[in-house]
């Protein structure tokens, strides 16, 4: 689960982590009102900062600096409400339906800080960099020396020495190094406290006077973990997720909406992953990432097919089964309910194997609808990339 910039930055200072001063506003009028209390109160200017659930904001023109408040209303007028496009959200873009207003800070210099799960090593990794404001994965691709890391045992956790190392690494000065000793130590306090998946501070930013800030936060929390986190749950922002997302996650179904335009339902995250690759291998393009799980009932199987019709960009959908606890007849059934309630018009093609897989073709077979059986993996992804590209002419 994302969340938006000023909610993790309400966490991160509970851990005693620092923050610059600043309000979220929901509309011009406490946008103005902020950036008055923020000028009253000593500020030299105020970053006006669309929320939205993306990086790259500033380069969309969604994060501008005013030195008055005429500026700050300037700004505030033509962010609010505006259709955000960044290389995160994708061409039709994110409307900004609020604001961070924060007082802005004397930069000195911009770092990185990251904290996420390493699957490979089965540890925590605490990242850091001198090349902070730019995006980590550009760094990494380009000079992957640049960033320095730290394992954190599970036994015993993030330790001040650790902090230490990463501190040096920055080439901060020795007057900063207890407070980012400090500042380090909050952050992993926050990060598994919260279970969260992911914690980045970009730009981590230290000033002329030798403070440190949290100039900008992206928090996102395992979904699995929500259950324990009432309060956290109660800072999910739908409005920022695609409908079809919000839609599944309600029938406990793993869907991610893509760009393509053949649709697939498949039982289990690796064949799921598997099943795009090998659309693209035949030639085609997937429209989703759906993984109904191992032990989805007949009902779930209905709505995950009404999901993935509800795309409009669909021309043909792919359902790819091994059937194992999820057995091929319980999804036959339902994929013939669901296709008879929404009057299914592309084609579906249809790869099946496992528990049930006889009386699962058979329903598929006195069903009366027009369902295409491939054979095998392989044939069943070139048949749905053919009837996809017979659909679209």
């Amino acid at each position: 689960m994302k969340i938006h910039e000023y909610q993790a930055k309400d966490i991160l200072a509970k851990y005693g982590v620092a923050v610059p001063r600043g309000e979220v506003a929901n509309t011009l009028d406490e946008a103005l009102d902020v950036a008055k209390k923020l000028f009253a109160n000593g500020a030299k200017g105020v970053v006006v900062k669309a929320q939205i659930h993306a990086g790259g904001r500033g380069k969309g023109g969604g994060v501008k600096v005013a030195r008055t408040i005429d500026q700050a209303e300037q700004f505030a007028k033509q962010i609010l409400g505006m259709q955000l496009i960044t290389h995160q959200t994708g061409p039709l873009g994110q409307k900004v339906q609020r604001l961070l207003i924060e007082e802005t800070a004397n930069i000195d210099r911009e770092l990185y800080l990251g904290i996420v799960l390493d699957r490979a090593a089965a540890k925590l990794v605490f990242m850091a960099s001198q090349a902070g404001g730019m995006e980590i994965e550009e760094v990494a691709a380009k000079d992957p020396d640049a960033i320095h890391k730290v394992y954190i045992d599970p036994a015993v956790g993030f330790q001040p020495y650790q902090a230490r190392q990463l501190a040096f690494a920055l080439g901060l000065q020795p007057t900063q190094i207890n407070q980012a000793v400090a500042f380090m130590l909050g952050l992993y306090k926050a990060y598994v406290e919260t279970d969260a998946s992911l914690l980045e501070i970009n730009p981590f930013i230290t000033t002329k006077d030798d403070k440190l800030f949290a100039l900008d936060c992206k928090i996102n929390f395992d979904d699995n973990a929500i259950f324990r986190h009432k309060d956290l749950k109660e800072l999910r922002d739908i409005a920022e997720e695609d409908p079809l997302e919000v839609e599944a996650s309600k029938y406990a179904l793993n869907y991610i909406k893509l760009d393509g335009n053949i649709a697939c339902m498949v039982n289990g995250a690796g064949l799921a992953m598997a099943t795009m690759d090998i659309i693209k291998y035949a030639g085609g393009s997937p429209a989703n990432f759906l993984d109904v799980g191992g032990g989805a009932n007949q009902q779930q199987i209905e709505h995950a097919f009404e999901i993935l019709l509800s795309d409009k960009g669909v021309q043909a959908v792919f359902i790819n089964i091994f059937g194992g606890i999820l057995r091929v007849d319980t999804l036959a059934q339902g994929v013939v309910e669901a296709a008879k309630k929404t009057n299914v018009k592309v084609p579906v093609v249809l790869r099946l194997e496992g528990t049930n897989v006889e009386e699962g073709r058979k329903i598929l077979k006195d069903s009366g609808l027009n369902f295409i059986i491939g054979e095998t993996m392989q044939d069943a992804a070139q048949k749905v990339v053919a009837a996809a590209k017979g659909a679209k002419s």
